[in-house]
């Protein structure tokens, strides 16, 4: 197998670990179990090297401090010691490590048994995140919350005490519906180029054209490209859920993605790079994305991530069957997901046929874009 060269990350009887050294296991970093040697565990031990030099350069507070026996934090802390926790997809363990960094300043060096972990701290605590971050943000957290009583409970920390949070009626908020357009996401991947971001111009590109999730594409790998007479693609899985995809790419795309690897070389490992030539993470390309978006739409808020809403709005107008854009996006939204991923599974044809919805979908949106006047 090919070998990357990642800080601090060692092999040991065929697993990955990421460990640090004395002096940053002071700083409340410790050793990660990262899974099996391979390009799941070299994408966990990349993040936590970028955790460590956001950290020293005074970015990030350590996201391991060390907690009081029997805490919410120790509990956390040795659920990530565990086999059910390196099992999990890196974009699940993402998920935790987001909201426990909400839980933690609050919650974390107290005892599930102390009397302030109550319905009523909990209420506050989750309308506070709901006006200063996000609905969506305060639902995520509690929902997380949740998934860790169960382990703290596992543990036996919370003795006969319920989960106080399961008073709170957490609803998700409506998703969100801010989209991008052909025409907008080409002026992107432009002027990245042009700026520098040659990485990111090519993530971009692939982004629209695949319709995959950030963090899919950030762990596309040039093992993963195909092509056929039709035309190139990547034969991948989700990072969250592991499920089979395929994500095609136009000939201008191609050329963008080419024009890229011809100047920045990869061999192994995640294609996409920062300008450092550090593969991008789950803190960097969101970054860079963002500096590119002020210079070329100055005030947007619209993520990378709302590119794949917007390809499903494209193939949606241009009236693609629910099992064909289920291919595409290499997910269950089509009536009958048993039925479906007995009988449609993922395959070429049907992304390509969702590719051509787009296309249709794309010149109803323009042509009545200007019929209306709106955009």
């Amino acid at each position: 197998m090919a070998r990357v060269k990642i800080p601090y990350y060692v092999v040991k009887k065929g697993h990955g670990y990421w460990q640090p050294t004395k002096a940053m296991r002071g700083e409340g970093f410790a050793s990660i179990r990262c899974g099996k040697d391979g390009p799941d565990a070299w994408t966990i031990a990349a993040g936590w090297n970028e955790r460590w030099q956001r950290h020293r350069r005074g970015i990030e507070e350590a996201v391991r401090p060390r907690w009081p026996r029997g805490s919410f934090g120790d509990a956390f802390d040795r659920f990530r010691t565990m086999d059910e926790w390196s099992e999990k997809k890196p974009r699940t363990r993402e998920e935790w490590e987001r909201g426990f960094a909400r839980i933690a300043p609050v919650f974390g060096d107290m005892s599930p048994m102390d009397p302030d972990v109550s319905l009523q701290a909990l209420s506050a605590f989750r309308r506070r995140i709901a006006e200063t971050v996000s609905p969506r943000e305060a639902w995520r957290t509690i929902k997380i919350w949740r998934a860790l009583w169960n382990v703290t409970a596992a543990i036996g920390l919370t003795g006969a005490k319920k989960d106080p949070s399961l008073g709170i009626r957490n609803r998700q908020p409506a998703a969100r519906s801010l989209r991008w357009y052909e025409g907008e996401a080409v002026r992107l991947v432009k002027r990245a180029w042009r700026e520098g971001y040659h990485g990111l111009a090519a993530a971009i590109a692939c982004t629209w054209d695949t319709m995959m999730s950030p963090v899919d594409v950030r762990s596309l790998t040039v093992e993963q490209r195909r092509r056929d007479p039709l035309g190139t693609y990547f034969v991948a899985g989700r990072t969250k859920t592991g499920a089979a995809a395929i994500g095609t790419l136009s000939r201008r795309a191609v050329r963008i993605l080419d024009a890229y690897l011809e100047r920045e070389p990869v061999e192994v490992g995640p294609i996409f790079r920062n300008r450092s030539g550090r593969q991008y993470s789950r803190f960097t390309l969101p970054d860079d994305f963002a500096v590119v978006r002020q210079l070329e739409f100055p005030g947007d808020t619209r993520t990378l991530a709302d590119m794949r809403r917007s390809g499903a709005m494209e193939a949606r107008a241009g009236n693609a069957d629910p099992a064909t854009l289920s291919a595409k996006m290499a997910n269950s939204i089509s009536t009958s997901n048993a039925l479906h991923r007995a009988y449609q599974p993922v395959d070429l044809a049907s992304v390509r046929g969702a590719d051509l919805a787009r296309r249709l979908g794309r010149r109803r949106t323009a042509n009545e874009t200007e019929i209306t006047g709106l955009k």
